[in-house]
């Protein structure tokens, strides 16, 4: 009788399981049709209001009910902590590996002991990533790895530029003359060309859609322009977690303050 329980636990367990598989994969149909262009990641039972969260496009985090006829966009707040739940968990999702970040590519600078290490994805015609040179200027005892990443659909000249930052005898230095004094570089090596198309498709692949985009050494993606202190705010943060690696991991907050 007991054996015989099991196996009945076991289908009930089995089908039950197939059953929510199922479901899942109607709601990633349903929202596909509904929603042209969105690429639908992970589909998670969310643990509250009986909502499913769902991961659109590498990161951005959305709400659907069971039947995915709904899409719920934008905050959601916990009134309880006040807390915005959707940005809270969108700062989880942004991350990238990197040690598989392709260092070659980059224009180096070492700032100080150079301990700190951060990667930039970066325009030279986009207005928000001339406000982060002027901040990243403050930061010191760091490692800066500057990926060119012109978007030409925005700013036409831009890979011009970029070319020519790259195949300047000094590219650090052309990248801050012309990012921080508006002085265009002259190319110095011939036949030379910025690894633009590499750099563009590595972005993309980790949906870094627009510039500035930062990438800490802990993998942790943050997009747009920040502050020097917010910089340091993470930098400080990810110490502390290492130190102490049982601690929660660096919150959105960090950076907002």
């Amino acid at each position: 009788m007991l054996k015989q329980s099991l196996i009945a636990l076991s289908l009930f367990a089995a089908f039950t399981s197939a059953h929510a598989a199922a479901d899942f994969d109607k709601m990633r149909k349903q929202l596909t049709d509904r929603m042209p262009g969105t690429h639908i990641g992970a589909i998670t039972k969310a643990p509250y209001a009986g909502l499913y969260e769902v991961v659109a496009n590498g990161f951005n985090v959305f709400y659907t009910d069971e039947q995915a006829d709904i899409a719920i966009i934008g905050k959601m707040i916990d009134l309880k902590t006040t807390k915005d739940l959707v940005q809270a968990r969108t700062f989880e999702l942004m991350h990238v590996d990197f040690a598989s970040l392709p260092l070659d590519k980059a224009i180096v600078k070492v700032k100080g002991n150079g301990s700190r290490k951060l990667a930039v994805f970066t325009d030279p015609d986009c207005p928000f990533c001339h406000e982060l040179e002027q901040e990243l200027a403050k930061v010191d005892n760091v490692t800066i790895y500057i990926f060119l990443y012109p978007l030409k659909e925005l700013h036409p000249d831009s890979e011009r530029k970029a070319n020519l930052v790259w195949c300047a005898a000094n590219p650090a230095k052309a990248w801050d003359e012309l990012m921080q004094h508006g002085k265009e570089p002259v190319a110095a090596k011939p036949d030379c060309e910025a690894p633009l198309k590499e750099i563009n498709a590595l972005a993309r692949k980790a949906w870094i859609n627009g510039t500035p985009g930062l990438v800490f050494s802990d993998g942790q993606l943050v997009a747009g322009s920040v502050t020097s202190v917010q910089i340091e705010n993470y930098f400080a943060q990810q110490a502390k977690t290492a130190a102490a690696p049982k601690q929660k991991s660096a919150s959105a907050e960090t950076l907002e303050k």
